[in-house]
């Protein structure tokens, strides 16, 4: 009868497979084992599986640390297998199935898939990455109040572009190292075509600062759309590069958003005085070619205002004739 003995992580994750037809298995750090482990705190000879004709037994051979059926204290001593078990040895995992073990439905590979997978594609990821530098450096040149060369714009609009794939490198390097597919290009796709979509977000702010008041009833929406982006590009990231379940990947979204957006507020209300004899313009000064509507002439603008003084002279006076 054969037997399929599994290498997994703590969080259940397949690290490695090994099929045996005959009846006699050692598993351990030494050479000579049919199964190496590599974590040091596995005995040279740590455990040993054999069939007696009818099933299969584990037995820990006398290891250091002990070998421990997963939720339970007890030593593994001519342990029957059932197909399934998960054995601790060391601060490794095996596990132990029977080829008639059942396994889950595939699943089909939907649409949405079929969409992240595009964004991998050489082409998209250039152009994404090449509309982000274009956009940056047109951001830089807007908020310069001093008139800025193409060259002094080259070099801090590539540094930009530059830093911001240490994002998707870094998720990349953390799913590869904990055993998933890193999925490198598509990560870098994702999260460029998000890093725009936050660009354009934000020029969309300016554009809307510029033709509304402070109070604005548009500026909470504007607040949110951040917010709801880079949920969404965490969420896919979390998507991509781990195997995690919806609930978690959630969360672990959520607290991303949280930890970058609410950390950055806190800072931003440490270092804001209670008084600021200099206050700071927080809108950029756009051409008039950004205005939703045109502006008025100097002339109608003195006669809005004069009328505007003489209605608010006239209410003052009413209010001190009532009284």
């Amino acid at each position: 009868m054969e037997i399929i003995i599994e290498e997994i992580s703590h969080g259940h994750k397949l690290l490695s497979r090994h099929k045996f037809a005959p009846k006699n298995i050692t598993i351990g750090r030494g050479y000579d084992n049919d199964i190496i482990i590599s974590d040091p705190h596995v005995c040279a000879e740590h455990l040993q599986v054999h069939f007696n004709g009818e099933h299969w037994l584990v037995d820990d051979q006398g290891s250091i640390n002990g070998s421990f059926l997963e939720n339970s204290e007890d030593n593994v001593i001519q342990h029957q297998v059932r197909s399934g078990d998960i054995i601790t040895i060391g601060k490794s995992q095996v596990r132990f199935v029977f080829p008639n073990h059942p396994v889950s439905e595939s699943i089909a590979i939907s649409p949405f898939e079929s969409l992240i997978n595009l964004a991998r594609h050489p082409v998209v990821v250039a152009l994404s990455m090449v509309l982000f530098a274009f956009i940056g450096g047109w951001i830089i040149n807007l908020n310069n109040a001093n008139e800025v060369t193409l060259t002094q714009m080259l070099v801090p609009t590539i540094g930009l572009t530059l830093g911001f794939t240490l994002w998707p490198a870094g998720i990349a390097l953390v799913s590869h190292l904990t055993k998933h597919d890193a999925r490198f290009w598509t990560q870098m796709g994702i999260s460029f075509i998000f890093f725009n979509l936050m660009w354009l977000s934000d020029i969309f702010e300016n554009i809307v600062h510029f033709n509304t008041s402070s109070n604005s009833s548009m500026l909470w929406l504007l607040a949110i759309i951040p917010l709801l982006l880079a949920f969404c590009l965490f969420w896919l990231n979390c998507y991509v590069g781990f195997h995690m379940t919806l609930r978690r990947r959630n969360v672990v979204a959520s607290s991303l958003v949280l930890l970058l957006f609410g950390g950055s507020f806190i800072i931003q209300m440490s270092k804001q005085p209670d008084f600021n004899p200099r206050p700071r313009f927080d809108t950029t000064i756009m051409s008039p070619v950004f205005l939703f509507a045109p502006s008025s002439d100097v002339e109608t603008f003195v006669s809005d205002a004069s009328k505007l003084f003489e209605k608010v002279t006239k209410s003052a006076e009413d209010e001190a004739n009532k009284e």
